[in-house]
């Protein structure tokens, strides 16, 4: 069982590990996720968003149908600020910036996603270096956005992947996925009191 960071009457926010699904995937080796963990504890949590499963961070399950149907729509009208941590290769310029470049499926290397202005779906993303070291980067994300792989594949596309990235030509570089989900924010949507809640990555 994971034990919750944060917990009340109507949420829980959890850091789910690396490595672990957030929600059960096809086949029987695929059963075990962060949801049926919490579930053990609190039979009424129900998902909310999710992560890769290579990247760990903090996820808000929401503690029975009517508060999950806030919390999404919450997520969906993007009233909840996501910032992530990532390690990336290169040296990562200028301090701040936007990548601005649609996000489409690619049908030849599915479940991959790719850079694909004709036909993708309109995706944003804002960083800050916050630190460069000889050869790599950490960076702040932001995903304005919330398309599959955004932060994975906005990285490679302008030459600097995440390092660890099994799917996207990085796995050589780190022993995992170094992008983390750090903090969240938003205003509970029962006590109407701004909530923030920090998990520091760890690497």
């Amino acid at each position: 069982m994971i034990a919750p960071l944060y917990r009340d009457d109507w949420l829980l926010v959890v850091n789910k590990p690396a490595g672990l699904l957030s929600v059960p995937g096809r086949g029987e080796d695929k059963q075990d996720c962060l949801s049926s963990r919490v579930q053990e504890k609190f039979p009424d949590a129900l998902i909310v968003h999710r992560l890769d499963m290579a990247t760990s961070g903090l996820l808000v399950f929401a503690r029975g149908i009517e508060m999950q149907r806030q919390l999404s729509a919450m997520f969906h009208n993007r009233e909840v600020s996501k910032r992530y941590v990532a390690i990336v290769a290169g040296k990562l310029q200028p301090d701040e910036g936007e990548i601005n470049l649609s996000i489409g499926a690619d049908w030849n290397e599915r479940p991959l996603r790719k850079i694909d202005e004709a036909t993708g779906k309109p995706s944003l993303t804002r960083y800050r270096v916050l630190s460069r070291e000889a050869d790599t980067t950490r960076v702040e994300l932001e995903p304005v956005t919330g398309r599959t792989h955004q932060l994975r594949v906005h990285m490679r596309a302008i030459g600097h992947p995440i390092l660890g990235d099994a799917l996207y030509g990085e796995v050589a570089s780190a022993p995992r996925l170094l992008l983390h989900a750090q903090s969240l924010s938003f205003v509970h949507p029962v006590s109407k009191v701004s909530a923030s809640f920090v998990c520091p990555a760890p690497f």
